[in-house]
């Protein structure tokens, strides 16, 4: 439970119909399984102690009396577990009968939430039965004790972990216009448990799991859904044990239709608590009374939670390829709608753009033929200009420029020796040491370059640089760090790859078609690419090695973009401090990089995104194109003298 991760569990115990007996013993069984495997809140199904089908015996004392006792006998049978059970029951009170979730822990019964929406249409006729629980919560007499809280107006938290809040509603209530899992998030449950009996029907599964999924992601929780299965009634319907646990629009977990009726994951309650901290607009009482909600304690031990969940080493970067076409295409037209809007606004119809036959100055490039084609403009704008310098290699150099013949853009070269030549002359830098100086000199030479040309031709400089740069602060301060508008700003390295990819596919489907207008220069577009992605990340500020290769590799220097992209999100989007960030990278790249490593370079990342702050501070426009981003001016408002003590003072810790 460290960390803010709980193990939970969904259930759909066999039952037979009004055998209570046989179905309080399913039901223990299933509460004994999840909690084997460490679950702290196991979730069943509705009226699992009768059975959903039991119809008019639900008119029967003796039915609803077993019940009552089935249940005592539940929570004997429980006590020595540790996990919050949620089981489902019908209650007799007062001359009315109840569709109830009881919830159990330790062998005590803390309370009874009734369903709030009873169905009365087509085969589902609860109204025969059920009466509409109540909102308020008053104590009640049930199960051999006098003060039982009754009333949806409930929420069940742990003692030992603040942020672990339950809550439950039950099948029908999450289909209405209005669930009651609204109401129980506003009042802080980070967790809902559903407990149901949905029938099997041809399309309701993929329905229900969108609808689950769906309501996970707009109250920013954990929800755990359990459907009746194995044992029910098939006089006119069949019931299919569909369980599910999503986590804000994530699903981490299913036993899907007519299988074995149970799945176990981890459900990220602190992350819930600081997703509803970013976003604002989310209401959440200061505590459950505030809204009108009952608090119920109960207590776990704490203890580490394995993770069985999926890590996702790459959390920019779709898995499925359809997915990830798609979000490429969307990326690309967001980067290119922006920099149209910008050329348009202005009256500009020339762009200026530094390529080297790297990844991000290709994208940029892409992505401004692009928006040249949008507003109808002739590419012969684009002046794609290639500096070489004193670590520029034939490759790169090549690249670049057939690259820009292939889309038809205009090309200069322009070598930047003589004039760096004569900049450490004037300065009096000896080019024989290869420092800081000797490296950024270039930079700047190069974006002064293009800055001027801009100026000659009344054209606007596109920058290169992208998001993981930024993050970490690669990049000459006024260098390449500075342009007229940054189309790569909000996509970091791992997705600029497959952006390119995605151009570069594209390019090659062209030129096989039919209707292709000039098949070889996109024949030449996609192996001009396919080779940049083949090639080294490099500045290629340094001599080339003896043999004409690239001798200056990024990732050598500042450690791998992919692990640096997974720290990324981890901080900046989930808010995980550097002890989560670590054990999360650890089962994500368990395999490919050893915990020192991880633990290493980790511990640049933070170092650097603090000291180059400065850097984001005055960064050029350009479009946001995901959840996360860096922009001064609307996504990461931070000091630029912000101190990464806490943060560093963690990793330490971890090293030690």
């Amino acid at each position: 439970m460290r960390d803010g991760y709980v193990k939970v569990a969904t259930v759909s115990p066999e039952v037979r119909v009004a055998d209570v007996d046989f179905n309080v013993t399913s039901a223990v069984e299933a509460v004994r399984w999840a909690a084997g495997r460490g679950a702290k809140v196991v979730s069943l199904t509705e009226l699992c102690l009768c059975a959903y089908t039991v119809e008019d015996l639900l008119r029967q004392p003796m039915l609803l009396s077993a019940v009552e006792r089935g249940l005592v006998r539940f929570a004997e049978e429980t006590a020595e577990l540790d996990c919050l059970a949620v089981v489902g029951l019908p209650v007799a009170l007062s001359g009315n009968l109840y569709n109830t979730a009881a919830f159990v822990a330790h062998g005590e019964l803390l309370g009874l939430v009734p369903k709030r929406n009873i169905p009365t249409y087509n085969e589902f006729y609860e109204g025969r039965h059920f009466t509409p629980g109540q909102l308020e919560v008053v104590p009640v007499r049930f199960a051999g004790r006098e003060d039982v809280p009754f009333g949806a107006a409930q929420v069940f938290r742990c003692a030992e972990m603040e942020d672990l809040c339950v809550g439950a509603e039950i099948c029908e209530d999450l289909w209405v216009p209005d669930p009651p899992s609204v109401g129980l998030a506003q009042a802080g449950c980070t967790l809902i448990c559903n407990l149901s009996a949905s029938n099997a029907l041809v399309g309701k599964a993929d329905y229900r799991r969108d609808l689950v999924v769906g309501q996970s992601a707009r109250l920013i929780c954990g929800y755990l859904y359990g459907s009746a299965g194995w044992g029910e009634s098939t006089d006119d319907v069949v019931f299919s044990a569909h369980d599910l646990i999503a986590e804000n629009g994530r699903l981490l977990a299913s036993a899907e239709p007519f299988g074995c009726g149970r799945c176990v994951s981890e459900i990220d309650v602190a992350t819930m608590r600081a997703e509803r901290l970013r976003m604002s607009s989310y209401e959440t009482a200061p505590a459950p009374e505030a809204r009108g909600y009952r608090e119920n304690l109960f207590s776990l031990e704490l203890e580490e939670t394995e993770l069985t969940r999926t890590v996702d080493p790459h959390p920019f970067v779709p898995r499925d390829t359809d997915e990830r076409g798609r979000r490429c295409e969307d990326i690309l037209n967001i980067q290119s709608l922006g920099l149209a809007k910008r050329l348009f606004h202005i009256g500009c119809t020339k762009a200026v753009i530094g390529i080297s036959g790297g990844l991000d100055s290709t994208l940029a490039l892409l992505v401004t033929v692009r928006a040249f084609d949008q507003l109808g403009l002739d590419r012969k704008g684009i002046l794609a200009i290639t500096m070489p310098g004193f670590g520029t290699t034939g490759r790169t150099l090549e690249n670049a420029l057939a690259m820009a013949r292939s889309l038809g853009t205009e090309t200069r070269e322009i070598s930047i020796k003589a004039a760096v030549e004569q900049h450490f002359a004037d300065i009096g830098h000896d080019p024989a040491v290869h420092d800081t100086t000797y490296e950024n000199a270039q930079a700047r030479e190069r974006t002064q370059l293009l800055m001027d040309i801009a100026n000659q031709v009344n054209g606007l400089v596109v920058g290169t640089g992208d998001l993981s740069e930024l993050a970490l602060g690669w990049a000459t301060y006024n260098g390449d760090h500075m342009s007229m508008y940054g189309v790569n700003a909000g996509v970091p390295k791992t997705l600029v790859r497959h952006l390119v990819r995605h151009e570069a596919e594209l390019a090659r489907e062209r030129s096989t078609s039919s209707e292709a207008k000039g098949p070889e220069a996109d024949e030449e577009l996609a192996r001009v690419l396919l080779d940049v992605l083949d090639t080294p990340v490099s500045p290629e500020l340094l001599p080339a090695a003896d043999d004409g290769q690239i001798a200056q590799r990024t990732e050598d220097l500042i450690g791998p973009y992919e692990l640096h992209d997974f720290f990324i999100y981890q901080m900046l989007r989930l808010g995980h401090r550097p002890r989560k960030v670590y054990r999360l990278a650890r089962v994500a790249f368990a395999g490919a990089y050893d915990d020192a490593t991880i633990l290493s370079w980790l511990k640049v990342f933070y170092r650097r995104f603090f000291t180059q702050q400065f850097k984001r501070s005055c960064l050029p426009d350009g479009p946001k194109v995901g959840s996360v981003a860096l922009s001064p001016r609307g996504d990461l408002r931070m000091p630029s003298d912000a101190c990464s003590t806490l943060w560093l003072a963690e990793v330490e810790a971890l090293e030690a």
